[in-house]
């Protein structure tokens, strides 16, 4: 029987095609860890701002609280569950040693970065998606730049993709790897203005506040939505931008020179 060669551009993004359907059956299939989860405690955060505060108290003027808090909530569902799917997964892989397979696969860096970092994508956007699915029920929002919120939050996750990538590569345990989450990304965020204007802090902490970069993705993302915010939205977006091309450059240079992908 004649067997049909496959076309040499197929071969080449075979490899790459596999390892995105392998990792994005990896957290469907615990998907009550990975998804559920997350949207559960992002509930309790809505109704605990929502139901319970949103009306009571305000912020910003025009908005309820519940407007005001629930676009923070929905890019923090967004940020760490980006961040947990691509630093988990490698670091499984290399401390369990399965990562030699893919070292032998003819896949290349940007290949293997990307695989990657789509799968966090879509867990994080499902995620998101999920939590804005719910925020319905508190407060309606006038999403003034539906575009551009889309955009905010894919390069947000994108962002925290390549962070995972890196934190994975660096982290020689799993305390050490849970440890950018919990003493840098959800400190940062807390702080970054999810839960408050920063233009109501003193001048100290408000100018403070500038240097977290957190700052600029909380703030472009809820402006692209409430069409308010304390910098302007080309500012949030050029400091987004630069920070996910930063990583992806970072994470392609460890990458392609094999940094410590086996433990």
């Amino acid at each position: 029987m004649k067997r049909f060669r496959q076309p040499e551009k197929f071969v080449a993004w075979l490899p790459f095609a596999t390892l995105l359907q392998k990792e994005v059956r990896r957290f469907l299939r615990v998907s009550f860890q990975t998804l559920l989860a997350p949207i559960v405690t992002a509930s309790l955060y809505l109704f605990v701002f929502g139901a319970t505060l949103g009306e009571r108290i305000s912020v910003m003027e025009g908005f309820s609280y519940a407007q005001f808090v629930i676009p923070g909530l929905i890019l923090m569902g967004v940020i760490t569950n980006s961040f947990a799917n691509t630093s988990s997964s490698l670091f499984i892989s290399r401390y369990l040693g399965n990562i030699v397979d893919l070292l032998v696969t003819p896949i290349s860096a940007p290949q293997f970065i990307f695989a990657y970092t789509l799968a966090a994508m879509l867990r994080g956007l499902l995620v998101g998606s999920a939590v804005l699915g719910i925020s319905t029920f508190f407060a309606e929002l006038p999403w003034v730049h539906p575009f551009a919120t889309l955009v905010m939050a894919a390069l947000a996750s994108f962002l925290f993709a390549q962070f995972g990538l890196i934190a994975a590569l660096h982290a020689n345990t799993m305390d050490a790897l849970s440890m950018f989450n919990n003493f840098l990304i959800v400190p940062l965020i807390y702080l970054g203005g999810v839960f408050y204007p920063i233009s109501i802090l003193p001048p100290f902490w408000e100018r403070l506040s500038h240097f977290n970069p957190m700052f600029y993705i909380i703030d472009g993302f809820r402006q692209t939505i409430l069409g308010v915010g304390d910098v302007p939205l080309i500012v949030s977006f050029s400091a987004t931008f630069a920070m996910a091309l930063a990583l992806f450059c970072w994470a392609a240079l460890l990458i392609g020179r094999g940094y410590k992908l086996r433990l």
